[in-house]
């Protein structure tokens, strides 16, 4: 999983992963093609779709991804809950042993714009993922990405389909590029950022920073491009 720090978020993909591969510092223009994703409207909470969209995993599981909403609190709270003390450390960077009132306030209440956030529930209706960004102040093209994952849902297919569709919708906001900081021994996160185009920036003893240049999918689409990223990721 990708780590997700307080007040920092993480951005997605390119189409052109190969041009854009771990090591090659030549970085892709990015074009400003607008798309909107799971019928958010920018700016316009009360317009989304708040029922969410039903998607098959790469292991056939059938799981509804939707804009995370004030009320969803509870459920980012089970979903902490469930995380191994191991996947705690690996999404903080460090010791989490709880949420605050005020930080699971932070999570929910988003603008669907500079801070976006997509949540998937299981059939039975928990909350197992959380796909995240966070506009850079600074740079309005440049987002934060965080994705995480609850444990008995990992190696499924459920972080590929959370990036693909974050991808979406911060392209239709307008952002071209997301940033990524995560420990040097998560491994999964690593191949996942790898496999999207991402492009190591910078590195210390414990962490790696990602840069993933967002392309929108112009020739196959969204679903061709989540089954090229699976296939990369299947075959690591």
């Amino acid at each position: 999983m990708i780590d997700e720090r307080w007040g920092h978020n993480h951005h997605t993909w390119t189409r052109q992963r190969r041009a854009a591969a771990a090591g090659n510092d030549q970085m892709p223009p990015s074009p400003r093609r607008q798309r909107r994703g799971l019928g958010l409207s920018p700016r316009s909470p009360s317009r989304v779709g708040v029922n969410g969209v039903p998607t098959v995993l790469r292991d056939g599981s059938t799981v509804t991804v939707r804009p995370v909403q004030p009320a969803d609190a509870s459920l980012l709270a089970d979903g902490f809950a469930r995380l191994s003390e191991r996947s705690r450390w690996l999404r903080f960077l460090g010791r989490k042993d709880n949420l605050t009132v005020a930080e699971l306030r932070y999570l929910t209440c988003i603008d669907h714009h500079d801070h976006e956030a997509l949540g998937a529930l299981s059939p039975d209706g928990h909350g197992i993922g959380v796909a995240r960004y966070i506009r850079d102040s600074e740079d309005p093209a440049s987002a934060e990405l965080a994705i995480t994952v609850v444990d008995e849902w990992h190696g499924r297919g459920l972080g590929t389909t959370l990036l693909a569709l974050l991808s979406d919708r911060a392209r239709a906001e307008g952002v071209d590029r997301f940033t990524a900081t995560v420990a040097s021994d998560n491994i999964a996160s690593i191949r996942l950022l790898r496999s999207a185009g991402g492009i190591l920036v910078s590195g210390s003893r414990g962490t790696r920073e990602y840069e993933i240049w967002l392309m929108p999918p112009i020739e196959q689409g969204l679903t061709g491009w989540l089954r090229e990223l699976d296939a990369g990721l299947a075959g690591d």
